[in-house]
């Protein structure tokens, strides 16, 4: 197959040869292979400054990332066979970590295959594209996930800002089989539903397993409240878990819908109960009427979506986890998460710090977390890393 070449400008290979997988625009040698010349999603071979073959890549000349390694071999593009390949080689590794279907199988960059991302429920496959590049072999993704796994059926959910951010339309599609509106998983022992149509992202979030698993040792007897709850990820296991009484906060009616429909699944639904609105004011709501939880979960989408954003975002993540202290009983505990990639942990640290002693509360930090195995983290490219989870003690003096 015969590829454009692509080529780099001098030393601008220095973070390829590294491990990474992105190429940026300001690295390429425009005078050499100018970026108009290419069309959005096209295959290309990369070279360096001296025209040597540094593997296989698809371009989008619009982007700031315009260009994302998908081979060092610089005979096998992106197609069929090597999505394949790859598939194949994500799915031992999960296969081998996780008892039951029920994890996210691919992990974009992390697993070579960037710009696609496809959680499995077991026997149905929700998919996202998020580059040209990806979008431009949708139809050998699709061949490639039913030669793999022979799906009952597999779902495009095909919307959010990076699509936006490639200039690509946004949908929402069944792309092959059968797929139900809503689909059943299992976490930790606990059983849910996922509006997999409707839902936010693919319906479900599967990188907080690991920190949800955690609240086995905090909630056993205790009442606790779920901030961001969306359908029950963390406050429906509470319950499951041996917690007494689980209050869920949510902005979307949908969510709150599932939430009571997983309580009733996990026979808990005489412990839950839910709140729609905003969650900072349902939180100050809720100090207005004295309520007080000996486990408070916040877990709110991004604040922090670009790199502009981090001080206003920081304020938000100062602000939400500081109204979430407050109504913590004397020796109560906070669960802080997080899925803003550039909110660091150390930062995020110093913002629970100081809203701990902006109360007058004493911090100890008991536990951490990150993401799931099934979201590995690519060594060279830190945006793979996003998930934290703070477990902490507010005491008195």
């Amino acid at each position: 197959m015969f590829l454009k070449r692509l080529r780099l400008k001098n030393k601008a290979d220095r973070r390829l040869k590294a491990g990474h997988l992105w190429i940026y625009s300001n690295e390429v040698d425009t005078q050499t292979t100018p970026l108009k010349s290419f069309e959005v999603g096209e295959p290309v071979l990369v070279e360096n400054s001296f025209g040597k073959a540094l593997g296989t890549a698809y371009v989008n000349p619009n982007s700031l990332i315009c260009a994302r390694l998908v081979s060092r071999d610089s005979e096998q593009p992106l197609d069929k066979s090597l999505l394949v390949h790859r598939i194949k080689i994500a799915l031992s590794m999960r296969e081998r970590l996780f008892e039951k279907p029920f994890y996210r199988l691919i992990y974009g960059d992390s697993d070579g295959l960037p710009g696609l991302v496809v959680d499995r429920f077991d026997d149905v496959l929700v998919a996202q594209i998020s580059t040209a590049g990806m979008e431009r072999v949708r139809d050998d993704v699709v061949a490639a996930l039913n030669q793999v796994l022979k799906p009952k059926g597999i779902l495009f959910k095909n919307s959010g800002n990076a699509r936006k951010l490639e200039d690509l339309s946004q949908y929402v599609e069944v792309a092959s089989g059968v797929v139900p509106e809503v689909v059943v998983l299992e976490e930790n022992g606990v059983s849910f539903q996922a509006p997999v149509m409707e839902g936010q992202k693919t319906g479900w979030f599967y990188d907080h397993r690991l920190n949800r698993e955690r609240l086995r040792n905090y909630v056993k007897g205790k009442r606790v409240l779920d901030v961001f709850s969306y359908v029950g990820g963390w406050g429906i296991q509470a319950a499951a878990f041996g917690a007494d009484k689980v209050t869920c906060i949510d902005a979307s009616s949908l969510a709150l819908e599932n939430v009571h429909a997983n309580a009733e699944l996990n026979e808990v639904q005489h412990k839950v109960d839910t709140l729609e609105g905003d969650a900072f004011e349902a939180l100050k709501a809720l100090k207005e009427s004295e309520e007080r939880f000996d486990v408070v979960i916040v877990d709110p989408p991004a604040f922090i979506k670009k790199r502009k954003d981090i001080k206003v975002g920081e304020q938000a993540y100062r602000r939400i986890n500081e109204l979430a202290m407050r109504l913590l009983e004397r020796d109560g505990y906070l669960v802080a998460a997080s899925c803003s990639m550039h909110l660091q942990k150390d930062n995020m640290i110093d913002l629970l710090r100081a809203g701990s002693r902006h109360i007058d509360r004493n911090l100890q930090i008991v536990d951490q977390g990150h993401q799931g195995p099934d979201h590995p983290v690519h060594p060279s490219i830190p945006e793979t890393e996003y998930i934290k989870a703070i477990f902490s003690r507010l005491t008195f003096q």
